[in-house]
């Protein structure tokens, strides 16, 4: 009698299985193989210790959920090789690799930041996250993650400033994603800005009048660099821009000085008027050619070191670099009456609110001032 054939057993290309966990639970994630590459996806879901009745009635139910998402993505998987594919289906981790090549080409250098949050994401929704199933939970959960798995997996102290930039990378990913029509709406609007992760205050030391005359006043081993330091009060640009501001970026126009200059920070081309006191802090051209530098200085590294004994010197205790001396130059534009929008242009701000943080320094000076009052009279 013929021996019969069994049939041969197709394996499944996605397994639901267990990790186990340091407090006694297990972690459940789904193991895709297909076409000789492997794949994981964390499902976030736990199986509890079995202690009693309750506990075996809520592990059957997650099984049921997890069991769930495993029959979705056998379909997804076998939609995708017959060609039923109703729309394109892109991966969130897909999506973000496209996002930093595009930044890139856009020259903007925040590719280590994306990729940071590239593998927090990884570690946060697996691999096979879809970006159409990205929506206002999936967005509170990320902000919840970053915050406190995140946060003690780290084993150190992470500020509040490094999650707002996780957040603020997906959150441009994903509003990149709508005008790229791979989503409808970023599911973010959707979240109060009180859940979301808040930036800090920023702290900006700036120098008072009389600290720049007590700075103008005291000798520096190198006059080149007191000479850029103050020239940057009076003009607000940033060391990198000064170190490469050549002679043809300087001319007049109808009597007036100024600089034509394309900020190295945000590739922003802008037109600025020159002070006389910036005037005075500028060197003899002499017979200098349009592409020679204006200021000879050391690398701004250097410059740092050097200007804190001469701070020092000067009387000043507080925090001091040379990017203080741009704060410098908003604080006292804003003191002496200039408006918010026209101090936002002389900095080369792209947004006027990068530019309030001084207007709040000086409300603060203002609250401050007519507060010396307060019990006076009695």
């Amino acid at each position: 009698m013929p021996r019969v054939k069994k049939p041969t057993k197709v394996k499944e290309p996605v397994r639901l299985r267990t990790k186990k966990l340091a407090n006694g639970s297990q972690s459940l994630y789904l193991d895709i193989y297909r076409f000789g590459k492997r794949t994981y996806e964390y499902l976030k879901m736990y199986l509890i210790p079995e202690t009693d009745y309750n506990a075996r009635l809520q592990n059957q139910a997650t099984m049921n959920a997890a069991n769930a998402i495993k029959s979705k993505r056998i379909i997804e998987l076998t939609n995708g090789e017959a060609g039923i594919e109703t729309k394109e289906r892109v991966y969130l981790l897909d999506w973000m690799k496209t996002y930093k090549e595009n930044q890139a080409k856009r020259g903007k250098k925040d590719g280590y930041q994306i990729s940071k949050t590239i593998s927090i994401l990884r570690d946060y929704a697996g691999e096979r996250m879809l970006m159409d199933q990205i929506d206002k939970t999936f967005c509170q959960n990320y902000l919840d993650y970053l915050q406190t798995e995140y946060r003690s997996n780290k084993g150190k102290r992470v500020t509040n400033f490094t999650l707002h930039t996780y957040y603020r990378v997906l959150n441009g990913a994903l509003n990149a994603a709508v005008r790229a029509e791979i989503i409808k709406s970023n599911p973010f609007t959707k979240i109060s800005n009180s859940d979301k992760i808040r930036l800090p205050e920023s702290k900006r030391s700036y120098m008072t009048i009389d600290e720049v005359r007590a700075l103008i006043d005291t000798p520096i081993e190198n006059e080149a660099i007191k000479d850029a330091y103050l020239f940057s009060c009076f003009c607000g640009l940033r060391i990198s821009d000064i170190i490469r501001l050549q002679w043809k970026d300087v001319f007049v126009d109808g009597g007036q000085y100024r600089l034509s200059v394309s900020m190295q920070k945000t590739k922003e081309p802008i037109y600025l008027p020159l002070s006389s006191e910036a005037l005075k802090w500028m060197p003899e051209r002499g017979n200098k050619t349009p592409e020679d530098k204006v200021f000879d200085l050391p690398s701004p590294n250097t410059i740092n070191i050097l200007i804190k004994p001469w701070a020092k010197a000067a009387g000043i205790s507080k925090r001091f670099t040379f990017h203080t001396a741009r704060h410098t130059f908003a604080t006292m534009m804003l003191t002496l009456g200039a408006d918010l929008y026209t101090t936002s242009k002389l900095l080369g701000h792209a947004d006027v609110k990068m530019t309030q943080v001084y207007a709040r320094i000086i409300n603060k000076k203002k609250d401050d001032a007519v507060n010396l009052v307060n019990g006076l009279f009695g």
